[in-house]
């Protein structure tokens, strides 16, 4: 059984530590969608590995990682990763595949994506600036770079072409400022295509492959729901889709091969940049949130905004992405509260909206409609038995089930790859059935 690991919110809920838990039952871990905007921390007996290409997966030994031709790849992002996690003892050796159909980032797009910031002022976006949507727009307006192109490393060819016609572009667009120089650009193309050849092949024909063999493929999305480029909270969006149909566009695979669907969400709401998130908190609650769960994002280091839990977004989630379990992070954040609030609806106008609204004047006069529930406590933090939970906790989680619909199959609660439930009954027992060499954490019923 295959299954799909997509962010039910605005990205950073932790699909990285759940990821790397499932990684044991799986033998492949694909990436769809993204660049190196998206950023996976995962903790390992105290070690701590930042992940922003390369798919969870890569942390266990003989698990191979494919990135998507959905996926933006800069190559110097990408050597930067594999040097830091071979200096913390992770060798990606061969076991890392790059679809040939993937798009390159290059400097440029990196310039352009700044100079575009700026001009929008008052309405920027808060992008990383990292160059990720303006290579989605030279793949969309059909003049980007594909890492197949790379293998022409001729100063007449096709790729030559393209690097002098971007870079022609890039210095109109960018008046005032230093031009850039195509033949030295070239130049760092083809240095890093030498370095690339090794892990550049079909993914969709590997993973085809992989699928005939019996192996289990383990879906790692990037971002959130939220963020998808159609679904999200559109323009303060990412330029993929990051919601479950990213995976047969971004990596050449039908449909009938996803398999079964994993949201993962904190038991809170965060999101980092621009645009609308209706349970924000801006006092001391929300820096409470902030800094008791280490709320900064782990590709720039900018402070997440937080907010109380949205099932409104959740259960928009649940349908866009056909849901078949949730897995609950950061839930020891919110010990010590004495009650918390969770939005189960919007009021907007005087009439109470229960579904997500497309419209941005819409969203921005919605107030959250809140439901208290009891805090606890007795502290969650690396409890690892549901029935060790305190009851008010599972009160708490049971109440997130009948919200959104979709039944609880997982709860982290702390950093640690070990600090995890879970729970028996649900979308992780089939996994454990399904592989042999499933994960080896402790389980307990509800």
């Amino acid at each position: 059984m295959n299954i799909a690991v997509i962010g039910a919110q605005w990205g950073d809920e932790g699909k990285g530590k759940i990821v790397d838990l499932l990684t044991p039952g799986a033998s492949v871990v694909a990436r769809y969608q993204g660049g190196h905007n998206a950023g996976h921390t995962v903790r390992v007996g105290g070690t701590e590995f930042i992940l922003h290409l390369l798919p969870s997966g890569i942390l266990h030994p003989g698990v191979r990682c494919v990135i998507g031709n959905g996926v933006v790849v800069d190559p110097v992002a990408l050597f930067s990763e594999i040097e830091t996690l071979a200096a913390q003892g992770v060798d990606v050796g061969d076991r890392l595949l790059i679809s040939d159909r993937a798009h390159v980032i290059l400097p440029y797009h990196r310039d352009l994506e700044a100079l575009s910031e700026a001009r929008r002022g008052d309405q920027r976006i808060g992008t990383t600036s990292r160059g990720i949507g303006p290579s989605y727009e030279d793949k969309v307006g059909r003049r980007g770079i594909r890492v197949a192109d790379l293998a022409d490393t001729s100063e007449d060819g096709p790729l030559a072409a393209a690097v002098r016609a971007n870079v022609s572009a890039r210095n109109e667009a960018v008046r005032g400022g230093e031009a850039a120089d195509w033949r030295a650009l070239h130049a760092e193309v083809c240095e890093a295509a030498r370095r690339l050849a090794a892990w550049v092949g079909d993914a969709s024909v590997f993973l085809a492959r992989a699928f005939e063999a019996g192996g289990c493929v383990l879906f790692e999305g990037a971002q959130g729901t939220l963020l998808d480029v159609d679904h999200g909270t559109y323009p303060f969006v990412t330029s993929s889709n990051a919601t479950v149909g990213g995976i047969c566009t971004g990596l050449g695979v039908g449909p009938r091969a996803i398999g079964s669907v994993l949201g993962i969400v904190k038991a809170y709401t965060t999101r980092v940049g621009e645009g609308p998130l209706p349970t924000e908190l801006h006092g001391a609650e929300g820096e409470l949130l902030r800094e008791s769960g280490r709320e900064y994002g782990a590709s720039t280091g900018r402070p997440r905004r937080c907010g109380w839990y949205d099932a409104v977004v959740v259960r928009y989630a649940a349908r866009v992405n056909g849901l078949d379990a949730l897995a609950v992070t950061k839930l020891d954040v919110l010990d010590g509260l004495d009650e918390i609030p969770v939005c189960t609806a919007y009021r907007c106008g005087g009439r109470l909206i229960e579904e997500f609204p497309a419209g941005r004047a819409v969203l921005a006069g919605c107030e959250p409609v809140y439901e208290r529930l009891p805090g606890w406590s007795r502290p969650t933090a690396g409890v690892r038995r549901y029935e060790d939970l305190p009851p008010e906790a599972r009160a708490y989680l049971a109440r997130i089930e009948a919200l959104s619909g979709v039944p609880i199959s997982i709860v982290s609660t702390g950093s640690d790859r070990a600090d995890t439930i879970l729970v028996r009954g649900g979308l992780v027992d089939r996994w454990r059935a399904d592989r042999a060499d499933a994960p080896t954490v402790q389980e307990a019923a509800p």
